[in-house]
């Protein structure tokens, strides 16, 4: 027998096209990061990508804080471009709702935390990929530092957690946990981050 990857990645490609639909949930493999984006294989070595405002709700610089080469993740199919022989992927979707996230959470807890964004009103620290929370300023911390932050109170009618920074923590040590998917598989109909945030259509 003669066999030809190309061949299988065309007709693994044409199945796709046929057959996906925006919102399906789908397996996939990280092949290679860049700043822009992941891309990662759908199957058969058909390739695709996801941007990296579509990785998390929480903003990040590199897609190498979420992902890394080989790792197996889950995806959102966003669109297909028929004509294009394209399929686009979304990820955040299935990390959960803010409600969702911050229910992990209470009001007297310390957690560990990531310095994602430092304004003069104070500092942006990732609880989750899906959730941060507000610290006030703290000279000598900087965008992806660890951090060690007491959970001073959450409020759910304004979307809001206040933190205070206990102290710097050496990110070295600081385990990556496994991305907790609140979907799965099927199907997503729609998409709302929060109550005040536009809905999002597949």
């Amino acid at each position: 027998p003669i066999l030809s990857r190309r061949l299988a990645q065309e007709q693994a490609l044409g199945y796709m096209m046929e057959h996906i639909r925006s919102g399906m949930v789908i397996p996939a493999l990280v092949s290679h990061l860049e700043p822009f984006g992941a891309f990662v294989d759908v199957g058969c070595g058909v390739a695709s990508m996801i941007g990296i405002e579509n990785i998390s709700v929480s903003r990040i610089p590199h897609p190498k804080c979420r992902f890394s080469p080989g790792q197996e993740i889950l995806a959102a199919v966003l669109d297909v471009d028929r004509s294009r022989r394209r399929i686009y992927l979304t990820h955040k979707e299935l990390l959960g709702t803010w409600a969702q996230n911050a229910a992990a959470f209470q009001a007297g807890q310390t957690v560990t935390g990531i310095v994602r964004s430092k304004k003069d009103y104070g500092l942006f620290i990732e609880l989750a990929p899906n959730l941060s929370g507000l610290a006030e300023p703290r000279a000598g911390l900087e965008e992806g530092d660890a951090v060690s932050v007491y959970i001073k109170s959450i409020l759910p009618q304004k979307q809001k957690i206040k933190l205070i920074v206990l102290k710097k923590l050496d990110r070295a040590l600081l385990a990556q946990p496994p991305i907790q998917y609140f979907e799965t598989e099927g199907h997503l109909q729609s998409w709302q981050y929060g109550p005040s945030d536009p809905l999002t259509l597949f």
